[in-house]
């Protein structure tokens, strides 16, 4: 609408509010109130009954913008080491699109969503479901740009974890040394 760089009246102008109403966080209270008579955009809603609604390319491309791979140490009275590691593969949507994160559940066959404040997550946990579902599926169809690199070394950790090297000091050590260049812990240059 923007490009056609013709006049923007009054209808454009409501039409272009009710697009941001419904992407992201939606309007802030001042265009709330500035624009009380717009409805939201809807989005197209998820037919859980279809098969493959999902397109596997797509879903490898939203994973690197939406998508995070999680390595968790902590404390364990139950653990030799007095730790434990869990993975975790997730993807955080707006409570909006709580179809889509649900048919997540539906396309790799696990996982389970949980509702946070105005969210909501899918996430992995089962080791054997990450390892037989979520790390070949993107092998298939990799993941591009800088989260790619996060996902190599979240296959690395979990060979370790499938060969117990967690349950040993040296293993441990090696786990953490990954984590370390992990999301935020990785330097861009």
């Amino acid at each position: 609408m923007i490009s056609c760089k013709k006049p923007l009246t009054k209808e454009g102008l409501d039409k272009l509010i009710a697009i941001k109403s419904s992407i992201n966080r939606g309007l802030s209270e001042e265009l709330k109130q500035a624009f009380p008579h717009v409805e939201p955009v809807l989005k197209p809603l998820i037919d859980e009954n279809k098969k493959n609604v999902i397109n596997s390319s797509w879903l490898a491309g939203f994973t690197s913008g939406e998508g995070c791979f999680y390595v968790n140490i902590y404390k364990s009275s139950s653990y030799r080491q007095g730790f434990r590691v869990k993975l975790k593969f997730a993807i955080t949507q707006h409570y909006r699109d709580e179809q889509l994160m649900s048919s997540l559940i539906n396309f790799f066959g696990c996982g389970n969503i949980y509702k946070d404040r105005k969210t909501f997550n899918f996430e992995v946990t089962k080791l054997d479901d990450i390892e037989n579902k979520i790390i070949p599926f993107f092998k298939k169809y990799p993941i591009i740009g800088i989260k790619s690199k996060d996902f190599t070394n979240f296959c690395e950790i979990t060979k370790l974890m499938k060969a117990k090297a967690h349950l040993t000091e040296k293993g441990l050590s090696a786990i953490r040394e990954i984590k370390a260049v992990m999301n935020r812990g990785r330097k861009i240059f």
